[in-house]
């Protein structure tokens, strides 16, 4: 029986190996396993290889969280090499419901409309208490961009106390800092 916490990451999936961005995601896998932690992504390409990639290697613990609907959708997607457990759905819903409630903390790489919608359910789940509390993590100056808008715009709709509901962070070894300090105290 796994021990330790649950980190599901976010992540687009069209990151190519090679790129900065890649290794950037690669280290935070690096980092979340020497750490101790669990890595839980959506089990393809991209954000979600590196992440499983770099806890892989550092000899963590990677479960790949799947879906007949995506292996449908883009009919070249598999799980990626490092996934060491495998959960698979039926559907996106289930999936994406899984990676936001069955972890102990969530982070969130650079991605597109997936990663965003991983972002507001578990925003939405987290406010409204239908997931117990934990951390949710967003990673790099576009997400930092992206709620500081959204936020700006929607004056008065969203309480401070929602808003502290995230953290912004400017890198990977942020992020798990601040993962060690929530899990240490």
């Amino acid at each position: 029986m796994r021990s330790s916490p649950v980190v599901s990451v976010f992540g687009g999936a069209h990151l190519r190996e090679g790129t900065t961005a890649y290794m950037e995601a690669m280290d935070l896998g690096t980092q979340l396993a020497k750490a101790g932690f669990t890595v839980a992504t959506g089990g393809y390409s991209g954000v979600m290889e590196a992440v499983s990639r770099g806890a892989g290697e550092a000899r963590g613990h990677v479960i790949g969280v799947t879906c007949d609907r995506i292996e449908q959708y883009a009919q070249s997607a598999s799980p990626n090499s490092w996934v060491a457990e495998e959960i698979r759905y039926a559907t996106l819903r289930e999936r994406l419901y899984h990676l936001v409630a069955n972890c102990s903390a969530a982070i969130a790489l650079a991605g597109g409309i997936g990663t965003l919608s991983e972002i507001a359910l578990s925003w939405s789940l987290l406010q409204t208490g239908e997931i117990s509390p934990k951390s949710l993590v967003l990673v790099g100056h576009a997400w930092h961009s992206t709620v500081n808008t959204f936020l700006k715009q929607s004056e008065g709709y969203v309480q401070a106390d929602h808003h502290r509901l995230l953290t912004l962070v400017d890198d990977g070894t942020s992020a798990v800092r601040h993962l060690q300090h929530v899990f240490n105290n």
